[in-house]
């Protein structure tokens, strides 16, 4: 089965809803990330924040990850130009009305998502799929102050989101069959590998790096060498072992945290 034909979702006969502008509630890395991915594959963005200084800085996350891009040959001048030129950065939900697609991208925090979804879902248009990039929290309690359920889905990228090809699509059972088609639509167009998960602790590739880690650290627990582990985890496929991972993830860490410092 093609990952994009999802049994009892993209065999019904439903056709995606055209997406024609993306808003996202949140400047930080992922959700600048996020917005560089649509705008790179021509999706225009109204990127929210809650105050100039982060708006700005967002803004210049997104900059900087397209002149990456031109440093690197594979976008001249004149596409950054157009390319940004299809962002614009906002402090208020005034434009949210003409959007057909929503992101928080916000820090996982039960109470602000929950406040979030309830500005959307007053300030959206009522066709407007409303999507979240939680990575662990159940959608049913982000959703739980609305009334909006059948159009809220997950939309978990994985970091730095312009970069890495998958995209969870993370499906409720109040969700629509329609916007889970749309967003396998949307997903092929920013050119992610988008697959459809249920909504459980860890969705499905946290839920297997949780006890995949967990053994490696039993593992070092019980006397065994880090470099031999990972080494062993490479042997049997893996790209890269659980400890270079991990070093890696805190070097990006470290390297989130300067930029917003």
């Amino acid at each position: 089965i093609k990952l994009q034909q999802v049994p009892g979702v993209t065999d019904l006969g439903l056709m995606p809803r055209k997406v024609s502008k993306v808003a996202i509630v949140g400047g930080g890395p992922m959700g600048s990330g996020i917005a560089t991915t649509l705008i790179l594959s021509h999706y225009p963005v109204i990127l929210k924040e809650i105050n100039e200084k982060f708006l700005n800085a967002g803004i210049g996350r997104i900059k900087e990850n397209l002149q990456s891009r031109v440093r690197k040959g594979k976008m001249t001048k004149d596409n950054y130009d157009k390319t940004l030129s299809l962002l614009t950065g906002v402090l208020d939900y005034e434009k949210f009305k003409s959007v057909d697609l929503a992101i928080e991208t916000v820090v996982e925090n039960v109470k602000l998502k929950q406040q979030i979804f309830a500005e959307l879902e007053q300030h959206c248009p009522s066709h407007c799929i409303l999507a979240t990039n939680t990575s662990t929290i159940d959608l049913d309690l982000i959703g739980e102050k609305t009334n909006s359920q059948d159009r809220i889905v997950g939309t978990h990228f994985f970091a730095p989101a312009h970069i890495m090809p998958l995209l969870e699509i993370v499906r409720t059972p109040r969700a629509s069959l329609q916007a889970v088609v749309t967003m396998l639509d949307v997903g092929k167009k920013i050119k992610k590998t988008p697959i459809v998960v249920g909504n459980c602790t860890g969705f499905a590739v946290n839920r297997m790096f949780f006890p995949y880690t967990q053994a490696a650290l039993l593992l070092v627990d019980h006397g065994m060498d880090v470099d031999k582990i990972d080494q062993a985890c490479i042997e049997f496929g893996m790209p890269i072992g659980p400890f270079r991972y991990l070093d890696n993830t805190k070097s990006l860490l470290r390297y989130l945290i300067s930029l917003n410092s």
